[in-house]
C-alpha cells in the first residue's frame, strides 16, 4: 500500500504519550504509526525535522457570524484564522440572524459553512425559551449540543438573539426540560441578567461608562450567582449541562462539587481569562470587552487552580469578530459596544506559551484543547486524538519557536479590533497544519484554494 501523505522525524503527541515515531495517511485517515523506517512508501513526505505532531485543535467555542453578518467574519476567513491555529475542527455557535433554532435554518448555516470552510466543522442549536416546539426537531439534526443566554438581547442585537434566551427562571426552567427530553448537551452563557442590567443603569445615572465600569458591571457574584441556578435545575431536570467561558474559582469550585456528587457538567475557560486581568480594561477599552468580563489578578490566579486540578474541560477561544467602529462606540459609552474579540489563530500558541512557563504540561493542553472537546460532544475517535483510523487532522508545532503578534497579519476579517495580545511575545508556533491528510496551512500561510474542504462532522453517540 502507498500511503498518500507521511510525517516523519517528528515527536507524536498519541493517547499512550509521546512517542518519536512517524505517521502515515491514506484517504484522510491515519493508517500507521510507527518508526520512520517501518512507515509504508508514500506520495508525500513531511520531514518534520524533530518537531512535535499534535492532534488538531478542536475549539468548542466559535462565532463566525454568517450568514447576515459576513462582514464581521465568513466561514472562510474564521476558518482561515483557525488553520492559522492549527484548529481541524470549530465548533460554531448559534448567534446569527438569524439563529439557528429550527432544522431550516440550521441548514442554511450549514449549507454556507460547506461552501466556504477550509476546516471541518460542528454545530450548536440555539435553544430558546420563545421556540420551545423547534427543540426537539433541531435535536434531530447534526448537531453537537444546544445554547442558551440568561438575558433578553443585548442592546441592538435583537435579531441575533432570537429563540436564543431564556430570560427569566420560569422560562430557564422549561427550556432545561425541553433539553433534557433530547439527550442534548446544552451549553450556557451563566451570569445574572437582573444583577448586570441594574447595575449597568445606577454606572450610566453616575456617568461611569468607560472600560473599567464593564467589570464592574458584572461583578464574580453574577457569574457565580447563575452558575449555582443552573447546577441547581440541571439537577432537577436531568440535563447535561455545560459551563461557557467560566471566569472565577468560585463558579468552578461549584462545578467540582457537583462532579463529586456524580453530576454530569462540563466547565469551559478561555485563555482570556487565564492570561488577562481586568486593567486591560482600563488600556484597551472596548478592545478587551468580553462577557463575563476580564477580572482581577487574584481571580485570575485562583481559576488556574482549577485548571491544573482537572476541573475544567475545556478551553475556547470564544472568537468573537466585530467590526472596528462597533467596537469604537465603547469609547463614548462601553456599555454600547458588543463585547467580544478574535482569538482561535491564538489558543494554541498562547496555551503552548503557558507550558513554557510551566503553568501546566503539554499533555494537558492537548486533552483541554482538543481530545476532551472531541469526546464530549461525541466527536472522538474520528477527532481529537493521533490514533489509527481517526482522522488525518494535525498540528506540526515547534515548541522552541519564539514570536511576536502582529495583529495585521491575522486571517480573521475582524483582525483589527485584535488588540489585547498585539505585540505579545509568545513561544510555541504552529509551523503546519492538515486537515483529514490535507495541508492547509504551511510555515504561517494558509491558502485560499482549500475553500470548502471543511466537512460538517456530527456526534457518533
Amino acid at each position: 500500500m502507498i500511503a498518500d501523505l507521511a510525517f516523519k522525524n517528528v515527536f507524536v503527541h498519541t493517547e499512550h504519550g509521546m512517542v518519536k515515531a512517524g505517521v502515515a495517511v491514506k484517504a484522510g485517515k491515519i493508517i500507521a504509526i510507527a518508526n520512520d523506517e517501518y512507515l509504508p512508501e508514500a506520495k508525500e513526505v513531511i520531514d518534520g525535522k524533530g518537531q512535535h505532531l499534535l492532534p488538531g485543535g478542536v475549539d468548542p467555542h466559535v462565532h463566525f457570524r454568517d450568514p447576515s453578518k459576513n462582514e464581521r467574519e465568513t466561514f472562510m476567513t474564521g476558518s482561515m484564522a483557525a488553520a492559522a491555529g492549527g484548529v481541524t475542527t470549530v465548533c460554531e455557535h448559534p448567534i446569527s440572524m438569524p439563529p439557528p433554532y429550527s432544522p431550516e435554518l440550521l441548514k442554511r448555516r450549514i449549507e454556507i459553512a460547506d461552501r466556504q470552510s477550509l476546516v471541518d466543522f460542528a454545530f450548536f442549536g440555539a435553544a430558546g425559551a420563545d421556540k420551545l416546539a423547534e427543540i426537539p426537531k433541531v435535536a434531530q439534526e447534526s448537531i453537537i449540543a444546544f445554547k442558551t443566554f440568561f438575558h433578553e438581547p443585548p442592546e441592538g442585537r435583537d435579531k441575533e438573539f432570537t429563540g436564543l434566551t431564556m430570560a427569566n427562571d420560569a422560562k430557564i426552567f422549561e427550556g432545561f426540560q425541553a433539553v433534557a427530553k433530547t439527550g442534548k448537551i446544552l451549553a450556557i452563557h451563566a451570569e445574572n441578567n437582573d444583577i448586570i442590567s441594574s447595575l449597568i443603569k445606577k454606572l450610566r445615572a453616575q456617568s461611569k461608562v468607560s472600560g473599567i465600569n464593564h467589570a464592574e458591571s458584572r461583578p464574580p457574584v453574577s457569574e457565580i450567582e447563575s452558575v449555582a441556578k443552573v447546577l441547581c435545575l440541571a439537577e432537577a431536570t436531568g440535563a447535561r449541562v455545560q459551563l461557557c467561558h467560566i471566569s472565577t474559582g468560585e463558579a468552578a469550585e461549584l462545578v467540582k462539587q457537583a462532579k463529586s456528587r456524580g453530576q454530569e457538567v462540563y466547565l469551559e475557560t478561555c485563555p482570556h481569562y487565564l492570561l488577562l486581568n481586568e486593567q486591560a480594561l482600563e488600556k484597551f477599552g472596548p478592545y478587551a470587552k468580553c462577557n463575563p468580563p476580564l477580572r482581577k489578578q487574584v481571580i485570575v490566579d485562583e481559576l488556574w487552580k482549577y485548571v491544573q486540578d482537572g476541573t475544567v474541560d475545556l478551553i475556547g477561544s470564544d472568537h468573537g469578530p466585530f467590526l472596528t467602529e462597533e467596537k469604537e462606540t465603547g469609547y463614548k459609552d462601553i456599555f454600547i459596544a458588543p463585547a467580544g474579540f478574535p482569538g482561535i489563530d491564538l489558543r494554541l500558541p498562547l496555551m503552548l506559551t503557558a507550558v513554557k512557563q510551566g503553568k501546566l504540561t503539554l499533555e494537558r493542553v492537548i486533552e483541554l484543547i482538543s481530545t476532551n472537546p472531541a469526546k464530549i460532544y461525541g466527536l472522538y475517535p474520528q477527532k481529537g486524538a493521533i490514533r489509527i483510523g481517526a482522522d488525518a487532522d494535525f498540528v506540526l508545532v515547534d515548541l522552541e519557536k519564539e514570536f511576536v503578534v502582529d495583529r495585521k497579519k491575522g486571517y480573521s476579517k475582524s483582525s483589527d479590533i485584535a488588540r489585547v495580545y498585539d505585540g505579545w511575545t509568545l513561544t510555541g508556533l504552529p509551523m503546519m497544519t492538515t486537515v483529514r491528510g490535507k495541508i492547509v496551512m504551511k510555515d504561517g500561510i494558509v491558502s485560499e484554494e482549500n475553500e470548502a474542504w471543511g466537512q460538517l462532522v456530527s456526534p457518533k453517540i
